[in-house]
């Protein structure tokens, strides 16, 4: 098993870049104050509104795309009533709109270029859920470091990500664009990715941010855009951290949420936008609404019409309009009316100047529009590598019963069936940016290329994603009777998961399961792959398939690292971002859930269950096996005792008990016996990654302090309380070690 120099390339590609993307060198505040205010006090009232209005314009990147700019966006330019754009790709077109800006505009203020880059530009790396699957935010860093280089080097400034929204639900489409249903991983996911768009703000790093604020995974159901209806309580220890941690992290921009909370939607809610964001956490960027959602203010049914919308919005600390054309057209309206004051314009350009001087667009504007750079950096064999060696680890092999992973590779036939086996388009996974199908390795060429006919490869289809027809399993079954092994690719297309995309069940669509019992009853042995952007409910297959993979959509490289990983070049590592699910009538099912008043139990009628399923979900938060096997022993606490002024050493012993060398995620929770509120069976405070050699025991050890103990209490103070506490350390969620201890006054 070539495992080691794999690792060991993975440690070289951190390390090298290690210097890029730093936290946000020294900013000069008053400096670029100065410099704002002198810009802002030549600003007519029409171009201060105009750096407020951004407005879509998409035109199709590549080497034949023309670059001349429709003259209804050239004179919005000229006559400075534009700041933004999105969808705008290109060093050379953007670079044509910025001369209009430079050459042509009265007042020469730089444009600002932003698109959704969520997992890459042109070289697609695994969906967000996936890359938290590799429990790595160092990885997390370099993958979000290398889609910024290929964006700026095509103009763009400015992404709209990442999505920090923790997701309970894995109805909701987008649970595929964030990390999963924790806020620790969630927090500390989202400010590696900071980290990486951003760097130091070279040409080669784009302003991060950080949306959708707030709570928009929380919908009702799961369903997109809807209702949610949570307690401020909630909120603050749920949903906002990894707002904080992101915006702690440097993020310079947020994105308000499409939804409403309690009644008003965060487009127009000054007690997120101002109170919490701006007086509470300092955040000295600017808020962008999401696609039109001042506007649909008016569908929400809180404002009459997009004259009072913009009001509400604007009032309530939204900076920027995206695409609702509100500001642009009743700003000026408003403030005649003394409903919106001057001064809060003034503020509000103050900080859309501010981040193009950060940006650097005021000295050279023209920094992210060379045509060479981007012709250099866009896919080349540095950022595919790095593409690999973030798909392999994003991997959570669910299943292996009797090591029948990794494979041999002295196998003389292997049948490689199923509806997503040579899918080239469906691996890029939703918001794929500009990732092409042509650039992607399916799983059945990687298969081809890694076996190097070594082993002769058969493929059949099955069927289709989501169809019905059940006229291909002939076909597949003759030839998975003829294989040594069968590897069967299921799940769902890249179109259902992501935005818009949420789904009544979680179940295989179409008749994959039936395809997968096919299969099954030949009596080979048969590996399924799966690929999604969402926990599935897959009770048959787990049941009686014996080993399962989780790939997720993994991207460009999606094939080579699926070889890699089937045939032992690389052991699994990946761990489950969020819980997977018995059925879909489970859900929401998460990992850090209350006890309620009568906690579940198998043997009493009267407690909180389903009485026709287990307690348990299929495979629980942290979840993930290896081809090895690990061992955990001798959990300890250097006291029984801290006060708020000390902390606690926890350690636990993790031996690797199998046969090949891997790596493990020790993870560490606690639970909060008794609070003024209600408290979580468990809440995650600490992982670990490590590498063990077979036979190899390490003491693994992780610092607590009071700080990791805090929460909203009951006077909605967040604080610590005295009492005792279990700590927890395992495998993952579900199987762990534990102790107990006390903090005290």
């Amino acid at each position: 098993m070539k495992y080691i120099p794999a690792f060991i390339l993975s440690l070289f590609l951190l390390t090298s870049l290690s210097n890029s993307y730093a936290q946000l060198p020294h900013i000069n505040e008053k400096q670029i104050a100065a410099r704002v205010d002198s810009v802002l006090a030549l600003m007519t009232l029409d171009e201060k509104i105009g750096q407020l209005n951004q407005i879509s314009y998409g035109i199709g990147w590549g080497p034949t795309v023309k670059v001349a700019v429709p003259g209804e966006y050239a004179q919005m330019v000229r006559e400075g009533k534009v700041g933004s754009f999105l969808n705008a790709i290109g060093a050379e077109y953007t670079g044509e709109l910025q001369k209009i800006a430079l050459k042509e505009s009265r007042l020469k203020i730089p444009l600002i270029f932003g698109l959704d880059v969520i997992h890459g530009f042109k070289t697609t790396f695994p969906v967000p859920l996936g890359e938290a699957a590799t429990w790595q935010p160092e990885l997390a860093e370099l993958s979000a470091h290398y889609q910024a280089m290929e964006a700026a080097s095509a103009g763009i400034h400015w992404t709209f990500s990442p999505m920090v929204d923790i997701a309970r639900d894995p109805r909701w489409g987008r649970i595929m664009e964030g990390s999963g249903e924790d806020p620790y991983l969630g927090s500390l996911m989202g400010a590696a990715r900071v980290r990486g768009y951003q760097g130091n703000l070279s040409d080669l790093n784009i302003i991060a941010c950080a949306k959708h604020y707030a709570a928009y995974g929380a919908a009702e159901a799961g369903r997109d855009y809807n209702t949610v209806d949570i307690s401020e309580r909630t909120l603050r220890d749920i949903y906002l951290p990894p707002f904080k941690a992101a915006l702690d992290a440097g993020a310079q921009t947020f994105m308000a949420s499409f939804n409403e909370i309690g009644g008003i939607p965060s487009s127009g809610n000054r007690f997120l936008l101002n109170d919490i964001l701006r007086d509470e956490w300092g955040f000295k960027g600017f808020v962008v609404s999401d696609w039109n959602s001042i506007g649909e203010m008016i569908a929400h049914g809180n404002v009459p019409d997009l004259k009072h919308a913009a009001e509400l919005s604007f009032n309530a600390g939204l900076d920027m309009d995206m695409e609702s054309r509100g500001y642009s057209e009743f700003l000026e309206e408003l403030i005649k009316e003394k409903k919106v004051d001057i001064k809060t314009i003034d503020e509000s350009v103050r900080r859309v100047l501010r981040i193009k001087f950060i940006l650097g667009l005021f000295d050279d504007p023209f920094r992210y529009c060379k045509k060479e750079r981007e012709d250099k950096n866009i896919m080349n064999a540095e950022v595919k590598n790095a593409s690999l060696e973030v798909a392999k680890r994003s991997f959570v092999l669910l299943k292996n019963d009797g090591g029948l992973l990794p494979l041999s590779k002295d196998l003389k036939t292997i049948a490689v069936i199923g509806p997503l086996a040579a899918s080239k388009e469906d691996p890029n996974g939703e918001w794929a940016c500009q990732g092409a199908a042509e650039d992607v390795t399916s799983v059945l060429e990687g298969l081809t290329k890694f076996t190097n006919e070594k082993s002769k490869i058969l493929y059949s289809k099955g069927c289709e994603i989501d169809g019905v027809s059940k006229e291909g399993f002939s076909e597949a079954v003759e030839k998975a009777k003829q294989a040594d092994a069968i590897i069967l690719c299921l799940g769902e297309s890249r179109n259902m998961s992501g935005e818009a995309y949420s789904r009544s069940s979680l179940d295989l669509p179409g008749v994959q399961e039936e395809l997968a019992k096919k299969i099954f009853d030949t009596g080979k042995p048969v590996v399924v792959v799966l690929m999604n952007g969402r926990p599935l409910s897959l009770g048959w297959i787990d049941e009686n398939i014996p080993a399962i993979l989780e790939t997720w959509f993994a991207g460009t490289m999606t094939g080579d690292a699926v070889a890699s990983v089937l045939f032992g070049d690389y052991n699994p590592s990946g761990k489950l971002p969020a819980t997977f699910p018995r059925t879909t009538g489970q859900v929401p099912v998460y990992y850090n859930h209350k006890n309620t008043g009568r906690p579940g139990n198998p043997g009493n009628r009267y407690t909180s269950k389903y009485f026709d399923l287990p307690l348990t979900p299929l495979y629980p938060f942290g979840y993930g096996l290896s081809y090895t096997t690990f061992a955990y022993n001798d959990l300890k606490l250097d006291s029984e005792k801290i006060t708020k002024d000390q902390s606690l050493t926890v350690s636990v012993k993790v031996k690797n008990t199998g046969r090949y060398d891997g790596e493990e995620v020790v993870q560490l929770y606690v639970q909060d016996l008794v609070g003024s509120v209600t408290r979580p069976v468990k809440e995650l405070k600490g992982f670990q990654k490590i590498l063990l050699k077979r036979g190899e025991e390490k003491t693994v050890t992780f610092t607590l302090t009071e700080k990791d103990l805090r929460f909203t209490a009951a006077d909605m103070k967040f604080k610590s309380e005295p009492g005792m506490f279990k700590v927890y350390a395992g495998t993952n969620s579900a199987d762990v070690k534990e102790a107990k201890f006390e903090l005290t006054e």
